[in-house]
């Protein structure tokens, strides 16, 4: 099994990406633009993956975050 890092590096930089695919661009071009929706949705999966894959203990430690919301959406 991976170590919880390389987990957490790969939500980051699924979310470093999405950051940068919707940078600049208006909400209404956004959601005129397939192809950048299937870009944001792939890398949201991946964050969705990676969250799914930490250790329960890590995710119990870290109750601030909404695990179940995060890892739930790769099923949505």
């Amino acid at each position: 099994m991976r170590r919880e890092e390389l987990y957490l590096t790969d939500i980051i930089q699924a979310a470093d990406a999405i950051k940068r695919f919707i940078e600049g661009i208006q909400l209404e071009n956004f959601f005129e633009d397939e192809l950048r929706q299937s870009a944001v949705l792939q890398k949201l999966i991946i964050i969705g993956e990676a969250a799914a894959r930490l250790p329960m203990n890590f995710r119990e430690s870290h109750h601030e975050i909404e695990w179940a919301d995060i890892v739930g959406f790769r099923i949505s």
